[in-house]
């Protein structure tokens, strides 16, 4: 499929997609939001593809919805918008395959939200990031959903409320970045934790991903025995077998089951 919103790339079983309104900051408009999940979900289905970047180009991340979207539209066109806008936090949740965020620059709003809804994040140290809605009359209730899984309601609430920024420092402690580098070290280290998820059995990071977010859905008890239920159908599978007997033979694996 053709893009223009957003680039697409393949390299050593990991998955690039480049935001591609740099002129605009990467904001989201309807054709940007469709080609970001279409891309996303092309990715995930791609049996190449093990590992999945998202990245951008020009100087920042993403700064959010562009405010020339919000105006002349109905309550129920404000929905159908809105849901577009937010679909990223459903499709990656979903997707088979580990999703990283490279960060640079501001990510705000939306944009903020595409990060914390990606399964990683690495971030340059000089990047701001914020749901920053509330500053100009709006709020960020897509981002808020999984950002409240990462940090909880209390955090949540003071950074939708206060539409205040962090420093990539301030988010890594959250535990919204895995990893803050300097700038010009940034993509080097993206790839360096894409190449080694790439290297891992396909199978079992669908399945760790998996039961993962299903836990947080479920009840304690409940959880266990559902994850233990994952865990046993990977250790039948051949691709397990084959880790194991590679491990033991000190040789690297095989994987053949995607």
């Amino acid at each position: 499929m053709a893009y223009t919103n957003v680039l697409v790339d393949k390299q050593d079983h990991i998955g690039l997609i480049t935001l591609n309104r740099p002129e605009e900051m990467n904001t989201f408009n309807v054709p940007f939001a469709r080609e970001l999940n279409d891309a996303l979900l092309e990715m995930d289905q791609d049996p190449e593809v093990r590992v999945v970047v998202i990245r951008a180009a020009g100087k920042h991340f993403s700064t959010g919805i562009s405010l020339a979207e919000f105006k002349n539209k109905s309550n129920k066109e404000y929905r159908k918008f809105i849901r577009l806008m937010d679909e990223h936090n459903h499709t990656i949740a979903k997707m088979k395959k580990p999703v990283i965020a490279s960060v640079k620059g501001y990510a705000l709003a939306n944009g903020a939200g595409l990060i914390f809804a990606c399964d990683l994040a690495v971030a340059a140290e000089d990047v701001k990031i914020g749901t920053t809605a509330i500053n100009v009359g709006l709020i960020c209730t897509g981002p808020a959903v999984p950002l409240a899984r990462s940090v909880g309601r209390k955090k949540t609430l003071e950074m939708v409320l206060t539409g205040d920024m962090l420093t990539a420092a301030e988010a890594e402690r959250l535990g919204l970045f895995n990893k803050v580098v300097p700038a010009d070290e940034l993509e080097e280290a993206t790839m360096e934790l894409a190449g080694k998820l790439a290297a891992k059995s396909p199978l079992a990071m669908q399945i760790g991903k998996t039961a993962i977010y299903a836990m947080q859905d479920i009840p304690y008890h409940q959880s266990i025995d559902y994850l233990s239920e994952l865990f046993a159908a990977l250790c039948s599978t051949a691709d397990a077998e084959e880790g194991v007997r590679a491990f033991l033979e000190k040789r690297k694996p095989s994987w053949q089951e995607r």
